[in-house]
């Protein structure tokens, strides 16, 4: 994302400055740049914020520049569909992305580089 990424220490836990909810397009991503990996930050057309690694399961294809339906986004490449809470791929195909912890407080987005789940399979 452009702009200054700033670092907010609340209960012993490092969170990530993100920018602003609304500059984050319904049903579309920014992309946080991170020394493990991109990670795609997801905007759902209800305002929900989901976070994961910016890598489809599949062949590696960019997941933030995909199109978000519901809780779910289409990977560019290949239109997998991936859950966006879970990282896990849509039946029938198989596989997941890393999810990163996320949270929207007075309209500020947050984020932290800690990934949970299963990685790039």
């Amino acid at each position: 994302m452009s702009g200054a990424q700033a670092m907010r220490e609340r209960a012993g836990e490092s969170w990530i400055e993100v920018g602003r909810l609304e500059d984050i397009p319904r049903r579309g991503a920014r992309v946080v740049k991170a020394p493990d990996g991109d990670i795609a930050v997801f905007r759902t057309a209800d305002d929900e914020v989901y976070a994961l690694r910016d890598r489809c399961p599949h062949r590696g294809g960019p997941l933030s520049q995909g199109i978000v339906h519901d809780r779910k986004v289409a990977c560019p490449l290949h239109d997998w569909k991936i859950h966006l809470d879970s990282g896990e791929a849509v039946a029938p195909d198989e596989g997941c992305t890393a999810t990163f912890p996320v949270r929207v407080e007075d309209g500020v987005v947050y984020l932290r580089l800690e990934p949970r789940g299963c990685e790039e399979g």
